[in-house]
């Protein structure tokens, strides 16, 4: 039931960050709702065709269609409402999302005994693969590859579960924590993974 709840607030937080960003495109309500149903289901769907779970097995997740569609519904009905709110609580509600989607993708890869490799790519994409397909559909540079720390924490939580050294409920509660916690530090205080710009010689 907790990973219901946590699973719940990611689906949600995820679903409005796709709708915010359709919105700022200016996107129709067409595009709006289908922007952030691809932004809180397109990792999951991705995860799937990689490591062999059936596509189809996304249809079976009505309760989380239907809180997708009216998370998107009451933001784009009360935008001015709700941004104050999201300013507060957003980065926080997607934080939790990041963690309980990473760890449960990387659930997923190891239920299936996959290599740990594959249980890092699950992770990681369940976690970021939504937002990466967000961003490029409203032809925007990924964010998780160049302005926060991101997709790191997500592979963190993939090679943690995918050592085989985590098994107990309580270390799943501890590691989805530990997740939240980083993801909420590194927007606080801004940290940044080293990058460099590419400049040819002329």
């Amino acid at each position: 039931m907790t990973w219901e709840v946590l699973s719940f607030i990611g689906t949600v937080a995820f679903a409005i960050s796709g709708t915010i960003i359709a919105m700022e495109e200016e996107y129709d309500i067409l595009g709006v709702y289908i922007l952030g149903i691809i932004t809180a289901f397109g990792g999951g769907a991705i995860r799937n065709l990689l490591i062999g779970v059936p596509v189809s097995t996304l249809w079976d997740q009505s309760s989380y269609f239907i809180t997708a569609l009216l998370s998107i519904t009451i933001v784009f009905v009360f935008p001015t409402i709700l941004s104050k709110h999201w300013d507060r609580w957003g980065n926080f509600s997607d934080a939790i999302g990041l963690s309980a989607f990473a760890i449960q993708g990387a659930m997923y890869a190891v239920e299936l005994n996959h290599p740990i490799s594959a249980v890092i790519v699950s992770a990681a994409l369940t976690g970021c693969g939504g937002g990466i397909v967000r961003d490029v559909l409203a032809g925007r540079k990924p964010l998780v590859f160049r302005k926060e720390i991101y997709a790191v924490w997500a592979i963190i939580a993939g090679m943690a579960l995918g050592s085989g050294v985590l098994s107990q409920a309580w270390q799943l509660y501890t590691l989805f924590a530990i997740i939240t916690i980083l993801r909420v530090l590194s927007y606080t205080y801004n940290w940044h993974l080293p990058n460099k710009k590419w400049v040819p010689k002329t």
